[in-house]
């Protein structure tokens, strides 16, 4: 899809769950809001469901200027086919410039779907979103106000920035925790737009008999603090010095990609790039190395604190305060200190 005019709405679509908002979808309205104040169109969400009405006021509330609430009974459990049916049916009627998807399962399943039916390009697990100017290598033409997809690449080496400058509209998913939710405003007044879309069984081919929701068994977006243990702890044993020194601050447990390969604790306690990104007022980080895609989850925290026996680990060039010694009798130190206070 090329449209020379580029002048449609930024689109959050709003992903939902039994009528309850995912909260991805409220921390992308806080990026959303900003890339159409920038580019002076509308923010539009986009919502999807079987009873998605009631949502509309509460996106309206959190900075969308617009809310199309496509409802319909077969829109009740998520399925690709109606999903992708119904928004790129929508795409091409409103034409928005600009399309972005929380990078969760559903978001990951859908963006492709309608980016490949729309022609249209997409940037998965992006960091970061920004809207800038190109000029293309031999040429003195300048693409405005383009979107700058920004994420983690080779492996979490490099960061790259994508740009589209010729096929609209721009597509991207985001990583859930990357960007601030933004506070409810309750004087906000927008349009809400219900819609009736055209569908029939024939476009579910799949027949859902059963959901069963399992709720996380931490919630480390929410946490103030956070205690992470990784490879450098050593055992599934000695992980309990991170969950000492977590319950002694009253902290959440988290940990590095390589404690939960190793089998140490639950993949919900994970951060990092390929876990949840967090932004705590305290991150104690318990033997991890610190390498980039971990960094990436927990580089915005408030303070930061590493303890490490290697001086030269890379998680020592972010934290605040570094601790150089054996876990195993800085973290009882730390936990000894922490009770006689109390």
């Amino acid at each position: 899809m090329i449209d020379v005019n580029r002048q449609g709405d930024v689109w959050v679509v709003a992903e939902q769950n039994d009528g309850r908002l995912h909260e991805v979808s409220l921390e992308l309205l806080s990026k959303g809001r900003e890339l159409a104040d920038r580019l002076g169109v509308r923010l539009t969400a986009v919502s999807l469901g079987a009873k998605v009405s009631d949502q509309a006021a509460a996106l309206v509330r959190h900075g969308a200027d617009r809310v199309l609430a496509a409802e319909h009974e077969l829109l009740a459990h998520y399925q690709t086919n109606p999903y992708a049916k119904v928004l790129v049916g929508l795409v091409e009627e409103h034409r928005p410039q600009i399309v972005i998807y929380g990078a969760t399962p559903v978001g990951r399943d859908l963006a492709p779907r309608v980016a490949s039916a729309c022609w249209a390009g997409l940037t998965a697990d992006c960091t970061d979103l920004e809207i800038g100017d190109h000029v293309e290598p031999g040429s003195t033409e300048k693409h405005g106000n383009l979107l700058y997809q920004i994420r983690p690449a080779f492996g979490g080496n490099i960061i790259a920035t994508i740009v589209n400058f010729n096929r609209w509209p721009q597509m991207a998913t985001v990583r859930e925790g990357v960007m601030p939710r933004p506070e409810p405003d309750a004087s906000r007044r927008g349009e809400i737009v219900r819609i009736r879309p055209d569908l029939s069984p024939k476009d579910c081919p799949i027949r859902v008999l059963e959901t069963r929701l399992a709720e996380r068994k931490v919630d480390l977006k929410a946490a103030r603090i956070i205690v992470a243990g990784g490879a450098g702890v050593g055992s599934k044993e000695n992980f309990k010095l991170v969950w000492d020194l977590a319950h002694a601050l009253g902290a959440a447990a988290g940990a590095s990609r390589a404690a939960v390969d190793n089998g140490w604790i639950d993949k919900d306690h994970q951060v990092g790039q390929t876990g949840t990104t967090v932004r705590p007022a305290l991150y104690v980080a318990v033997g991890i190395s610190g390498a980039i895609q971990h960094r990436a989850g927990m580089g915005e925290a408030q303070k930061i604190v590493a303890i490490n026996s290697d001086p030269h680990a890379p998680i020592f060039e972010v934290a605040h305060y570094g601790v150089v010694g054996d876990l195993n009798r800085v973290v009882p130190m730390m936990i000894d200190a922490i009770k006689k206070r109390v």
